[in-house]
């Protein structure tokens, strides 16, 4: 029986090795992700996108000089995708998957370039297992979008630093840029690229392990063209300060709104980075520890793939100790660097070893790659169910009635989430300015509840949390309105939630 395994796993070692270094990560990637890609409700961040999607460009512009800007780019790339496949779950997520699935097969290339074919293959399959991918690889946000150019960006240089020319270095321009647009964070990859190419201008591209001797020809000026190396680098990196500049200085105004639930980070934090950005602990740990033994392995060309993973790390931690930003899901762009190290240990063994480990992660990720097909809140016992609220509403919504939401300004995005999943909700009877006339993400209310209540006979309150007695939950002049022109007559508990349907006193 064991000998019958081993011919096994060798026979599929030996189709693996006839494929396309990139195509069976990319294939188990996509197949992967697909699974239950509309199983999980939007979650809060992923409402906000179908608000931005919906908008128009002017609208995004203005929405972008209030609170978003660092995502406007991101934006503007969603609305133009739903205007041609529409905004249902899965069309908001396609992106994400298609990222994922491209970033899984690039890094295969990235991993047989700079180390070998079986180190590129393992670090693919390795990263289409992980949970962490399938989360941001589900997700209508710009995380799997980034981590397809931080490893595109990636590649690119490696391909300029051993092949100098104008049009390679205008092609790593372009994807910087792009990277940049898509997720400001992430050109902490800037400053690992830098370590790279400033020692492959010292010691030449062998030596910062981006290439092999074999790999460059000498060329008859070595000093010359050692210069042109380090120019073209700085040349390509200017685009990305012009354009992505502007974008970085106006998101720094906005922090105080976009990120006031983030706390300064903490020595323990870069402790629990693993588990978060692979979206399970355990698998989190495997990974860095096969990969400390990828990069032993590795020596002087671990340096790319180290410093990709290390230095942004560092660099938003410190910059996160003194300003909130340490927010574990900005640095997912680093996990395939982690995984190319891991592939490198595991080329270090025989084949069927090598995907025992594989099989292995995927086998102890199960059961958060279930969990988050349930739910893309975290903690995940603690779902938001906007569906379920959605269809009581539904179901007894009466012409006339009104809806009310506590609280209105509220990172749940209580009104997001039944408007997108009733379509038609009841009349918002409080709002005065809705959130796109706004430029924002929330609506303003009126600030004299009572008047704007007034000659309404029915509201359906949506209130955050479990509460048996919703109208108590409502603070306020808001509450105190409710409470005085308002009974209880139903009440409808749903996970994160709770729905109520209020009906004029008697004696009003």
């Amino acid at each position: 029986m064991g000998q019958l395994s081993e011919r096994s796993a060798g026979a599929a070692w030996e189709h693996l090795r006839r494929l396309p270094v990139w195509l069976p990560p990319a294939l188990l990637t996509l197949a992967i992700t697909l699974t239950g890609l509309g199983s999980a409700q939007l979650w809060r961040d992923e409402l906000a996108t179908w608000s931005a999607a919906n908008r128009s460009p002017g609208d995004l512009a203005r929405l972008a000089g209030t609170i978003d800007a660092a995502t406007g780019p991101y934006y503007l790339l969603m609305h133009g995708w739903t205007a041609v496949f529409g905004d249902s779950t899965t069309a908001l997520r396609a992106p994400a998957v298609l990222a994922m699935t491209v970033a899984a097969g690039l890094l295969a290339v990235l991993g047989a370039r700079l180390v070998d074919r079986r180190s590129g293959l393992f670090a693919g399959l390795l990263f289409a297992v992980l949970p962490g991918t399938s989360r941001y690889g589900q997700e209508a946000r710009p995380y799997a979008l980034a981590t397809m150019l931080a490893v595109l960006a990636t590649l690119l240089l490696v391909t300029a630093l051993r092949r100098p020319s104008w049009g390679r270095w205008a092609g790593y321009a372009a994807a910087v840029v792009a990277l940049g647009l898509i997720h400001l964070i992430a050109l902490t990859l800037l400053a690992a690229h830098a370590l790279v190419v400033l020692l492959a201008w010292w010691r030449g591209p062998a030596e910062a392990g981006v290439a092999t001797p074999a790999d460059t020809a000498s060329p008859a000026h070595p000093d010359a063209e050692r210069d042109r190396r380090v120019w073209r680098w700085l040349v390509a990196v200017v685009p990305v300060a012009l354009l992505a500049g502007p974008l970085l200085v106006k998101a720094r105004t906005q922090q105080s709104r976009q990120l006031n639930w983030v706390h300064l980070a903490r020595l323990d934090d870069l402790t629990a980075l693993p588990g978060g950005v692979a979206q399970s602990s355990v698998v989190g740990g495997l990974l860095v520890g096969v990969a400390a033994l990828g990069a032993a392995r590795l020596g002087r060309r671990a340096l790319l793939p180290v410093g990709a993973v290390l230095v942004p790390v560092l660099l938003l931690f410190a910059a996160g100790t003194v300003v909130p930003l340490w927010v574990p899901r900005y640095l997912v762009f680093v996990v395939p660097f982690a995984c190319l190290l891991a592939g490198a240990a595991l080329a270090a063994v025989a084949a069927p070893g090598a995907l025992v480990v594989v099989v292995l992660a995927g086998l102890l990720g199960l059961p958060d790659q279930t969990a988050l097909r349930r739910t893309h809140e975290w903690p995940r016992s603690a779902p938001v169910d906007y569906a379920g609220a959605a269809r009581v509403i539904g179901d007894g919504q009466r012409p006339g009635d009104a809806v009310v939401y506590s609280p209105r300004h509220s990172w749940l995005f209580l009104d997001l989430g039944i408007e997108y999943h009733l379509g038609d909700p009841p009349r918002d009877v409080l709002v005065t300015e809705d959130e796109v006339r706004r430029g924002d993400l929330w609506a303003a209310e009126c600030p004299r509840p009572a008047q704007c209540l007034a000659g309404t006979s029915r509201v359906w309150l949506v209130v955050a949390g479990r509460h048996a007695e919703p109208l108590a939950a409502v603070p306020g002049a808001k509450g105190d309105a409710l409470r005085a022109q308002f009974t209880v007559t139903q009440v409808w508990p749903r996970p994160g939630l709770t729905v109520a349907l209020l009906t004029s006193r008697p004696d009003r």
